[in-house]
Parts: C-alpha cells; structure tokens; sequence
C-alpha cells in the first residue's frame, strides 16, 4: 500500500467561472388511486410509529401479515433448540455470523417459540403436527430489540432487515427433530395469555 499522496493539480484562483443557469423545478403531480392502496397500509403511521418503539428499546405491538411477517408457534425445549441450531446453518452465508436464522423470539413462560416467516405464510403452511402458523388478523407484542435474555419473551435469533426464517426448510426441520409438547394443544391457554 502506499503512502504518497496523489499528484494536485494548480488551480488558478483567479480564473473566471462560466455563469450558470438557475435551477429549475417542475412541478409534478400524482394522484394515487384509492383502489391501488392495500387495505394493511391504512394504518401505516401506526405500524412506523410501532417499529420506532421497538427500535427505542420498547416492546410493541405489531399485526401479523399484510407486508411485515407471519409467525409459526412451535415448543420450545432442546428438540427446538436443535431446529433453531440447523436453521442457522441453512441460512448462514460463506463468511456470515454462526447465529443466521431469521428471527426467532423464545417465551419461557409459555414454552414456546415464534419464529417469523414471510407474510402470506398463513395462507400455504399446511396441517403440521410441530408448529401452527398465524398470520393476519392476529397481532403480536414483539420484545425490545436489546431483549436477547430471559425471564421476559426475549429475541432468541436477532429480528434483522434482511431476513425471515424460510417455511420449507422450516416444516422440514420441525418434522424431523419434533419439538413437543404439541403446540395445538396449547394453543388456545397461549392466545388467552399472549396479546395477539
């Protein structure tokens, strides 16, 4: 590497600049059709104020599908653990952290995970004995960002910009290390408790 600095060229301070033009702003109007609008992107100044919250340190509350995520409940326990551990090395790129799964929340209390899919989610994740997917109109309280430590719900995988936990690969591994108890079973105690 080196050290020596590029060559300057002298400029004269005396030199004689050419005019310029001024600067000339069109005015341009669009109307958006009110049909073209998503019926989730009505309370839109709600969610950005949500996600600032949880930027801030402060847990929020946030609406399952439209354009942010779904969730897959699912046991937590040694077997989850595992699947949390092979998601890692399914989404961990050449060089990225060991920690590479998308967004993972884990509550003790509850026993269980919810892992955040794509929006849509929902509507594809068929019958599955180790994890029930919920999407829109459900909602859920998301953890401070810097939660990342029990007793409270805490982020077991970090909530990141630039990626959701992959259902495929998700199903597939909930099949083959079965966390239990069943989350079906649970289900209604954990809707009753948890403020969706």
């Amino acid at each position: 590497m080196s050290t020596v600095p590029a060559p300057r060229r002298p400029v004269d301070p005396n030199r004689v600049l050419p005019p310029t033009l001024p600067a000339r702003f069109s005015r341009y109007s669009y109307e958006v059709p009110a049909e073209s609008i998503q019926r989730d992107m009505s309370d839109l100044a709600g969610r950005i104020r949500n996600l600032m919250a949880l930027q801030q340190g402060q847990a929020t509350r946030i609406p399952l599908g439209g354009a942010l995520f779904d969730i897959v409940v699912t046991a937590n326990g040694i077997d989850a653990y595992t699947a949390v551990t092979r998601m890692d090395e399914v989404q961990r790129e050449r060089g990225g952290p060991i920690s590479a799964c998308g967004p993972v929340i884990e509550d003790r209390d509850q026993e269980c995970l919810f892992w955040l899919v794509p929006p849509g989610t929902s509507q594809t994740w068929g019958p599955h004995l180790y994890g029930v997917c919920l999407g829109s109109p459900h909602q859920i309280t998301l953890p401070a960002m810097a939660c990342t430590e029990p007793p409270e719900p805490y982020w077991l995988r970090p909530l990141r910009g630039d990626r959701l936990v992959p259902p495929g690969p998700l199903g597939d591994l909930l099949a083959q290390h079965r966390p239990g108890p069943v989350p079906h079973e649970s289900l209604p105690d954990l809707l009753s408790t948890v403020p969706f």
